[in-house]
Protein backbone atom coordinates (compact mmCIF):
# COMPACT_ATOMS: atom_id res chain seq x y z
CA UNK A 1 0.00 0.00 0.00
CA UNK A 2 1.31 3.11 -0.67
CA UNK A 3 1.98 5.92 2.17
CA UNK A 4 -0.78 8.16 2.65
CA UNK A 5 -0.51 11.42 1.56
CA UNK A 6 -1.01 14.24 3.94
CA UNK A 7 -4.35 15.05 4.32
CA UNK A 8 -5.39 18.34 3.49
CA UNK A 9 -6.94 19.66 6.90
CA UNK A 10 -3.28 18.47 7.98
CA UNK A 11 -0.66 20.82 8.95
CA UNK A 12 2.53 20.44 6.88
CA UNK A 13 5.11 18.39 8.15
CA UNK A 14 7.47 20.83 9.58
CA UNK A 15 4.75 22.57 11.32
CA UNK A 16 5.00 19.37 13.69
CA UNK A 17 7.58 21.07 15.94
CA UNK A 18 5.17 24.06 16.91
CA UNK A 19 3.36 21.46 18.71
CA UNK A 20 7.05 21.05 20.85
CA UNK A 21 7.36 23.02 23.87
CA UNK A 22 10.63 25.35 23.99
CA UNK A 23 11.37 23.08 27.10
CA UNK A 24 10.83 19.79 25.33
CA UNK A 25 13.01 20.23 22.12
CA UNK A 26 16.37 20.24 24.04
CA UNK A 27 15.48 16.67 24.73
CA UNK A 28 13.30 15.26 21.84
CA UNK A 29 15.62 16.73 19.28
CA UNK A 30 18.90 14.68 20.72
CA UNK A 31 16.67 11.62 21.03
CA UNK A 32 15.23 11.48 17.33
CA UNK A 33 18.56 12.29 16.19
CA UNK A 34 20.18 9.44 18.39
CA UNK A 35 17.86 6.74 16.95
CA UNK A 36 17.75 7.92 13.26
CA UNK A 37 21.75 8.53 12.82
CA UNK A 38 22.35 4.71 14.06
CA UNK A 39 19.85 3.47 11.60
CA UNK A 40 17.16 2.24 14.62
CA UNK A 41 13.52 2.15 13.08
CA UNK A 42 10.87 3.52 14.97
CA UNK A 43 7.40 5.04 14.28
CA UNK A 44 6.18 8.56 15.42
CA UNK A 45 2.98 7.42 17.14
CA UNK A 46 0.60 9.66 19.93
CA UNK A 47 -0.65 13.00 19.52
CA UNK A 48 2.16 14.37 16.87
CA UNK A 49 0.83 11.24 14.69
CA UNK A 50 -2.84 12.43 15.37
CA UNK A 51 -2.06 15.96 14.43
CA UNK A 52 -0.07 14.38 10.95
CA UNK A 53 -2.90 12.07 10.11
CA UNK A 54 -6.10 14.55 11.26
CA UNK A 55 -4.91 18.19 11.64
CA UNK A 56 -6.24 18.08 14.95
CA UNK A 57 -3.24 19.27 17.00
CA UNK A 58 -3.06 19.91 20.54
CA UNK A 59 -0.59 20.06 23.84
CA UNK A 60 1.61 17.32 24.83
CA UNK A 61 4.51 16.60 27.18
CA UNK A 62 5.49 13.17 26.33
CA UNK A 63 6.76 11.70 22.83
CA UNK A 64 5.51 8.11 21.92
CA UNK A 65 7.79 6.90 19.10
CA UNK A 66 6.63 2.64 18.57
CA UNK A 67 9.59 -0.02 18.03
CA UNK A 68 10.06 -3.34 17.86
CA UNK A 69 10.59 -5.28 21.61
CA UNK A 70 13.90 -6.76 19.86
CA UNK A 71 15.35 -2.91 19.41
CA UNK A 72 14.55 -2.26 23.22
CA UNK A 73 18.27 -3.01 24.46
CA UNK A 74 20.00 -1.34 21.62
CA UNK A 75 18.11 1.59 22.28
CA UNK A 76 18.49 1.45 25.69
CA UNK A 77 22.33 1.21 25.36
CA UNK A 78 22.31 3.87 22.41
CA UNK A 79 20.66 6.61 24.93
CA UNK A 80 23.03 6.02 27.56
CA UNK A 81 26.02 5.94 25.65
CA UNK A 82 25.39 8.93 23.89
CA UNK A 83 23.31 11.32 25.74
CA UNK A 84 23.23 9.62 29.51
CA UNK A 85 19.82 9.01 29.86
CA UNK A 86 18.38 6.15 31.83
CA UNK A 87 15.37 3.84 30.05
CA UNK A 88 12.90 1.80 32.36
CA UNK A 89 11.22 -1.12 30.96
CA UNK A 90 8.24 -0.01 32.49
CA UNK A 91 6.35 -2.58 31.65
CA UNK A 92 7.52 -5.47 30.07
CA UNK A 93 5.05 -6.86 27.90
CA UNK A 94 3.85 -3.38 26.11
CA UNK A 95 5.89 -0.27 27.31
CA UNK A 96 9.15 1.19 28.52
CA UNK A 97 10.05 4.95 29.08
CA UNK A 98 12.99 7.42 28.77
CA UNK A 99 13.50 10.05 31.56
CA UNK A 100 16.52 12.72 30.36
CA UNK A 101 19.04 14.60 32.89
CA UNK A 102 17.39 17.76 35.02
CA UNK A 103 19.40 19.94 32.14
CA UNK A 104 17.07 18.59 28.95
CA UNK A 105 14.12 20.63 29.65
CA UNK A 106 12.63 20.95 33.03
CA UNK A 107 12.50 16.92 33.94
CA UNK A 108 9.13 16.87 33.03
CA UNK A 109 9.10 15.66 29.53
CA UNK A 110 9.89 11.72 28.87
CA UNK A 111 9.39 9.44 25.57
CA UNK A 112 7.31 6.32 25.87
CA UNK A 113 8.40 3.36 23.79
CA UNK A 114 5.73 1.28 22.77
CA UNK A 115 6.17 -2.60 21.18
CA UNK A 116 2.62 -3.39 21.73
CA UNK A 117 -0.61 -2.31 22.99
CA UNK A 118 -1.72 -2.67 26.94
CA UNK A 119 -3.97 -5.52 26.54
CA UNK A 120 -0.95 -7.20 24.33
CA UNK A 121 -3.40 -7.60 20.89
CA UNK A 122 -1.35 -5.16 18.49
CA UNK A 123 2.35 -6.01 19.10
CA UNK A 124 4.87 -4.25 16.57
CA UNK A 125 6.31 -6.39 13.92
CA UNK A 126 7.29 -5.42 10.10
CA UNK A 127 4.58 -4.01 8.94
CA UNK A 128 4.37 -1.29 11.32
CA UNK A 129 7.36 0.24 9.12
CA UNK A 130 6.05 -0.48 5.40
CA UNK A 131 4.39 2.56 3.31
CA UNK A 132 4.39 5.20 6.46
CA UNK A 133 3.95 8.43 5.81
CA UNK A 134 7.34 11.04 6.80
CA UNK A 135 7.58 14.06 8.14
CA UNK A 136 10.62 16.04 9.77
CA UNK A 137 9.88 16.58 13.56
CA UNK A 138 12.50 18.87 15.16
CA UNK A 139 14.97 18.45 12.19
CA UNK A 140 15.03 14.65 11.76
CA UNK A 141 13.12 12.37 9.53
CA UNK A 142 10.56 9.94 11.05
CA UNK A 143 8.03 7.55 10.08
CA UNK A 144 4.57 8.23 10.67
CA UNK A 145 2.03 5.68 12.00
CA UNK A 146 0.00 4.97 9.64
CA UNK A 147 -4.26 5.47 9.90
CA UNK A 148 -4.73 1.56 10.33
CA UNK A 149 -2.00 1.28 13.10
CA UNK A 150 -3.59 3.98 14.81
CA UNK A 151 -6.87 3.11 14.71
CA UNK A 152 -6.30 -0.18 16.00
CA UNK A 153 -4.20 1.20 19.09
CA UNK A 154 -6.83 3.65 20.05
CA UNK A 155 -9.71 1.25 19.69
CA UNK A 156 -9.17 -0.59 22.66
CA UNK A 157 -8.79 2.61 25.32
CA UNK A 158 -12.00 2.74 26.91
CA UNK A 159 -10.75 3.00 30.05
CA UNK A 160 -12.86 5.24 33.27
CA UNK A 161 -10.39 8.10 33.15
CA UNK A 162 -9.69 7.91 29.41
CA UNK A 163 -11.54 7.04 26.18
CA UNK A 164 -10.03 7.74 22.63
CA UNK A 165 -13.35 6.97 20.64
CA UNK A 166 -13.04 10.70 19.74
CA UNK A 167 -9.76 9.77 18.28
CA UNK A 168 -10.81 6.73 16.15
CA UNK A 169 -13.78 9.09 14.61
CA UNK A 170 -11.70 11.72 13.83
CA UNK A 171 -8.92 9.42 12.28
CA UNK A 172 -12.27 8.04 9.95
CA UNK A 173 -13.14 10.83 9.29
CA UNK A 174 -9.95 12.19 8.01
CA UNK A 175 -8.76 9.09 6.73
CA UNK A 176 -11.52 6.07 5.77
CA UNK A 177 -11.84 6.84 1.94
CA UNK A 178 -7.69 5.87 1.78
CA UNK A 179 -7.75 2.80 4.42
CA UNK A 180 -6.35 -0.38 3.65
CA UNK A 181 -9.83 -1.97 5.11
CA UNK A 182 -8.40 -5.78 4.11
CA UNK A 183 -5.20 -4.90 6.43
CA UNK A 184 -7.49 -3.16 9.26
CA UNK A 185 -9.99 -6.31 9.27
CA UNK A 186 -7.06 -8.90 9.56
CA UNK A 187 -5.60 -6.20 12.23
CA UNK A 188 -8.63 -6.88 14.04
CA UNK A 189 -9.35 -10.28 13.77
CA UNK A 190 -11.48 -12.07 16.17
CA UNK A 191 -12.42 -8.79 17.83
CA UNK A 192 -13.83 -7.32 14.96
CA UNK A 193 -17.20 -6.50 17.22
CA UNK A 194 -14.87 -3.53 18.88
CA UNK A 195 -14.27 -1.73 15.18
CA UNK A 196 -18.03 -2.60 14.49
CA UNK A 197 -18.77 -0.98 17.83
CA UNK A 198 -16.52 2.13 16.14
CA UNK A 199 -17.87 2.17 12.42
CA UNK A 200 -21.34 2.17 13.88
CA UNK A 201 -20.67 5.19 16.27
CA UNK A 202 -18.72 7.09 13.42
CA UNK A 203 -22.19 7.04 11.17
CA UNK A 204 -23.80 8.61 14.12
CA UNK A 205 -21.32 11.01 14.97
CA UNK A 206 -21.05 12.40 11.18
CA UNK A 207 -24.22 10.82 9.27
CA UNK A 208 -23.30 12.75 6.35
CA UNK A 209 -20.20 10.79 6.24
CA UNK A 210 -20.82 7.41 6.75
CA UNK A 211 -20.58 6.70 2.65
CA UNK A 212 -16.44 7.19 3.86
CA UNK A 213 -16.48 3.83 5.18
CA UNK A 214 -17.09 1.22 1.90
CA UNK A 215 -20.17 -0.20 1.89
CA UNK A 216 -18.48 -3.95 1.68
CA UNK A 217 -16.93 -3.51 4.89
CA UNK A 218 -20.17 -2.61 6.86
CA UNK A 219 -21.98 -5.10 5.04
CA UNK A 220 -18.75 -8.18 6.01
CA UNK A 221 -19.22 -7.25 9.83
CA UNK A 222 -22.87 -6.94 10.04
CA UNK A 223 -22.88 -10.91 8.13
CA UNK A 224 -20.65 -11.83 11.07
CA UNK A 225 -23.21 -10.09 13.41
CA UNK A 226 -26.10 -11.72 12.20
CA UNK A 227 -24.17 -15.27 11.61
CA UNK A 228 -23.10 -14.97 15.16
CA UNK A 229 -26.22 -14.26 16.56
CA UNK A 230 -27.58 -16.67 14.85
CA UNK A 231 -25.70 -19.55 16.46
CA UNK A 232 -26.97 -21.19 19.42
CA UNK A 233 -24.82 -20.01 22.85
CA UNK A 234 -21.64 -21.82 23.20
CA UNK A 235 -21.21 -23.72 26.77
CA UNK A 236 -17.42 -22.78 27.20
CA UNK A 237 -17.76 -18.93 27.02
CA UNK A 238 -17.76 -18.08 30.23
CA UNK A 239 -15.08 -15.12 29.29
CA UNK A 240 -14.94 -11.24 30.00
CA UNK A 241 -13.79 -9.53 27.18
CA UNK A 242 -14.01 -6.31 28.77
CA UNK A 243 -9.89 -6.51 30.17
CA UNK A 244 -9.59 -5.92 26.56
CA UNK A 245 -10.53 -2.59 26.93
CA UNK A 246 -10.15 -1.44 30.44
CA UNK A 247 -7.75 -2.97 32.48
CA UNK A 248 -9.42 -2.01 35.67
CA UNK A 249 -13.19 -1.75 35.45
CA UNK A 250 -14.05 -5.68 34.97
CA UNK A 251 -11.86 -6.91 37.36
CA UNK A 252 -14.88 -7.61 39.32
CA UNK A 253 -16.12 -9.53 36.51
CA UNK A 254 -13.02 -11.60 36.40
CA UNK A 255 -13.05 -12.04 40.88
CA UNK A 256 -16.40 -13.20 40.21
CA UNK A 257 -15.41 -16.56 37.80
CA UNK A 258 -15.21 -14.98 34.01
CA UNK A 259 -11.72 -15.96 32.59
CA UNK A 260 -9.93 -12.95 31.77
CA UNK A 261 -9.56 -12.70 28.25
CA UNK A 262 -5.93 -11.58 28.14
CA UNK A 263 -5.51 -15.03 29.27
CA UNK A 264 -7.58 -16.68 27.20
CA UNK A 265 -7.47 -14.70 23.31
CA UNK A 266 -4.50 -13.68 20.65
CA UNK A 267 -3.25 -11.02 23.52
CA UNK A 268 0.33 -11.83 24.13
CA UNK A 269 0.25 -11.24 28.06
CA UNK A 270 1.13 -13.95 30.63
CA UNK A 271 -0.35 -14.15 34.28
CA UNK A 272 2.38 -12.31 35.36
CA UNK A 273 2.07 -9.53 32.84
CA UNK A 274 -1.86 -9.39 33.52
CA UNK A 275 -0.93 -9.60 37.67
CA UNK A 276 1.68 -6.40 37.14
CA UNK A 277 -0.14 -3.98 34.88
CA UNK A 278 -3.20 -4.35 37.27
CA UNK A 279 -1.08 -3.69 40.29
CA UNK A 280 -0.26 -0.67 38.20
CA UNK A 281 -3.68 0.60 39.03
CA UNK A 282 -2.56 2.06 42.16
CA UNK A 283 0.52 3.63 41.29
CA UNK A 284 -1.29 5.66 38.90
CA UNK A 285 -4.30 6.44 41.33
CA UNK A 286 -1.14 7.57 43.35
CA UNK A 287 0.27 9.53 41.23
CA UNK A 288 -2.83 12.06 40.58
CA UNK A 289 -2.50 15.34 42.03
CA UNK A 290 -5.17 15.98 45.03
CA UNK A 291 -8.17 18.08 43.60
CA UNK A 292 -7.77 21.43 44.63
CA UNK A 293 -10.78 23.17 46.77
CA UNK A 294 -13.42 24.84 44.78
CA UNK A 295 -12.40 28.31 43.52
CA UNK A 296 -8.05 27.61 44.01
CA UNK A 297 -6.18 28.41 41.07
CA UNK A 298 -4.19 24.53 40.32
CA UNK A 299 -0.77 24.19 41.16
CA UNK A 300 1.75 24.37 38.32
CA UNK A 301 2.19 20.57 37.91
CA UNK A 302 -1.50 20.46 37.82
CA UNK A 303 -1.46 23.42 35.14
CA UNK A 304 0.76 21.00 33.39
CA UNK A 305 -1.75 18.04 33.35
CA UNK A 306 -4.79 19.71 32.34
CA UNK A 307 -3.06 21.55 29.21
CA UNK A 308 -1.77 18.22 27.70
CA UNK A 309 -5.48 17.41 27.23
CA UNK A 310 -6.48 20.82 26.21
CA UNK A 311 -6.66 22.01 22.63
CA UNK A 312 -4.41 24.41 21.24
CA UNK A 313 -6.43 26.24 18.82
CA UNK A 314 -3.50 25.18 16.28
CA UNK A 315 -4.30 23.58 13.00
CA UNK A 316 -7.58 22.05 12.27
Amino acid sequence: MPALPVPASCPAPASLDAMVEPWMAPFYGPALRTLHEAGVPFVLGGTFALAYLTGICRATADLDLFIRRTDFDRIAQLLHERQGWRCMLTHPHWLAKVHGSDQDGDGAAFIDLIFNSGNGLAPVDEDWFRGNGQAQLLGVPVRVMKAEDALMSKAFIMERERYDGGDVAHLLQACAERMDWERVLARFGPHWRVLLAHLTLFGYIYPGERHHVPGWVMAQLLGRLHEEQGAPPRADMAVCAGTLLSREQYLHDVSQGYVDARLASTSTMTADDVQAWTQAIGDRKAAEPPVPPAGAPPAPQVARLLLADRPTGRGA
